[in-house]
């Protein structure tokens, strides 16, 4: 009886049948039978399943440089100096260039054998220059300033990369009050640490600086590129010392020009108007009035709790007065070119004394720039906004900007994505302290989001491959660094594709805090992986190599 059930069971069951695998069927199936319209670039994407970087050569050695990412072309890769002085570009040579090279491995690493010791260290001496060529560099700092080497933003042209610096206030020479409080709404916590800001505009086939801006006596979060946003040719700079945000025009010869300034005032004749109302010189850290874009910022929440038509509402309103009074702007991104999406939070907050700032209340204010007007506050924890956030999440990522179709991967155009997402949510509410809002602040404490945080390579679509997210994601920060390779398994077959390792079996014990860093390119299959234990780092390579 048990046996006749085995097999009863076994014939209801019906197992999923796996997509063909092999390369050669997929091209001769994209001869022989069209895809359907609008569909070509999401046909071809899928061929990434048969090119994948299947070898890894940890330990490689690199010039003394700090790595820092792909151009959006793949053509260039830049790099900073040790000193953080001067900006590196190499060309890269293509992920095949080190296939002569490789003939003797027969393992997903570069194993070191009694053997093969030579051939392995030569490999890993002559590895970087094999795949890159150094094009230019280009010293961009002046006595005393450092290059930031977690900023960079590519132009929407890929012809140009925007850097920045920041240079230190000797405390001999400290400014004047009127310099560093330019406007009432200045922020007084940063008194001893306001620093001179250079904004540096690279060619990136010659090397050359086309134009660069100069921020004198002010706080630019550059780490990450926080306190910078590019959105196609329009770039906005926010100063938080000043409480200004700074919108330029990028020109197709990488030339700066500045179209407005956002703060004290908003349109640009405001200065004139406001100049012409005063009967005596002033300084402008001392007026009485309230600046322009806060101004805005209270008008509208003044109008909504008058437009509920509710008194208690505007009893609130009155309550917090001075708290949205004494708001300062913290973070920004832009939307799109005209609009703005600012990020509010008290002094302290912005300053950066308290631990924990993101558990603090906060507000999301979305500007447009042409009319003046606020189109919508949020706080921290509106469902509202999040909801926006999740359903939309591209329109906030802005990560295929650069290139001719949309291969974003997030909760809003991926189902694994979202799938994440809410397991993310459900963690929250479930764990100690959690809860709905709980979990709806975590949600809204990744906006805004910094421009160009999130990769495009194909080998961290989600829909192509199922990966763990601990260990790396598409966004490009640092993880822990496991000791176990990194599994990568097809999507539609479920079978296991490719493996990254990034341990080495002499790096010191796991006690030791690892933290790597991921650099995919746009497209080939190429990755570079930097690893730092305590203070020691280690560069791998993970490449495309085919047995012979």
């Amino acid at each position: 009886m048990a046996s006749k059930a085995g097999r009863n069971m076994e014939q209801k069951i019906q197992y999923r049948k796996i997509p063909m695998q092999n390369i050669v069927c997929r091209l001769r199936q994209r001869e022989t039978f069209s895809c359907r319209p609008g569909t070509h670039f999401t046909a071809v994407r899928h061929f990434y399943k048969n090119v994948f970087p299947n070898f890894t050569v940890t330990n490689v050695e690199k010039p003394p440089c700090y790595l820092r990412k792909f151009s959006p072309s793949g053509k260039y890769f830049i790099a900073f100096s040790m000193d953080q002085t001067a900006l590196e570009i190499y060309e890269f040579r293509g992920s095949d260039a080190a296939g002569n090279k490789l003939q003797k491995s027969r393992n997903e690493y570069l194993l070191t054998t009694s053997g093969n010791e030579r051939f392995a260290q030569n490999v890993r001496l002559q590895l970087f220059n094999i795949f890159f060529t150094k094009k230019s560099s280009t010293i961009l700092t002046r006595s005393g300033e450092q290059l930031n080497r977690e900023c960079s933003l590519f132009t929407c042209d890929g012809k140009f990369v925007i850097v920045g610096a920041a240079k230190d206030l000797h405390e001999s020479r400290h400014p004047l009050t009127s310099n560093m409080f330019r406007n009432n709404e200045a922020v007084t916590g940063f008194r001893n640490h306001v620093e001179t800001y250079t904004l540096s505009i690279v060619e990136l086939a010659t090397g050359q600086v086309t134009d660069s801006k100069v921020f004198l006596h002010d706080k630019i979060f550059l780490s990450h590129n926080q306190g910078l946003y590019l959105y196609k040719s329009t770039l906005a700079v926010l100063c938080v010392q000043q409480q200004t945000i700074h919108i330029y025009q990028i020109t197709e010869e990488g030339m700066f020009i500045e179209v407005r300034t956002i703060g004290r005032f908003c349109h640009e004749d405001d200065y004139l108007v406001h100049q012409q109302g005063l009967s005596g010189q002033q300084q402008a850290y001392k007026e009485q009035t309230i600046n322009s874009l806060k101004h805005r910022l209270l008008v509208h929440l003044f109008k909504r709790a008058a437009a509920s038509g509710e008194p208690y509402r505007l009893r609130r309103f009155y309550q917090y007065f001075d708290h949205f009074l004494g708001l300062r702007m913290w973070k920004m991104q832009l939307l799109d070119q005209q609009h703005l999406l600012i990020k509010y939070a008290s002094e302290d907050v912005v300053t950066l004394q308290i631990q924990d700032p993101n558990s603090q209340p906060s507000f999301f204010m979305v500007y447009n720039m042409e009319t003046t007007q606020v189109l919508g506050v949020y706080e921290n924890t509106s469902e509202e906004l999040a909801g926006l956030f999740e359903n939309f999440c591209d329109m906030f990522r802005n990560a295929s900007l650069y290139y001719e179709v949309d291969f974003a991967c997030s909760s809003s155009s991926s189902i694994y994505a979202r799938q994440i997402q809410e397991n993310f949510r459900q963690t929250i509410i479930n764990a100690k302290f959690g809860g709905h809002l709980e979990a709806t602040r975590r949600v809204l404490s990744q906006l805004p989001i910094s421009a160009q945080s999130y990769t495009s390579s194909p080998y961290v679509d989600l829909s192509l491959y199922s990966y763990d997210d601990k260990w790396v994601s598409v966004l490009e920060r640092p993880k822990n660094c496991g000791d176990h390779p990194i599994r990568f398994y097809c999507r539609d077959s479920g079978l296991l594709r490719f493996k990254i390792f990034t341990s080495h079996h002499r790096m010191q014990p796991s006690s030791s805090k690892r933290l790597v860093a991921f650099v995919f390119h746009p497209f080939e299959p190429f990755a570079i992986s930097v690893q730092r234990t305590n203070q020691a780092y280690m560069v791998n390579f993970h490449l495309r190599y085919t047995l012979i």
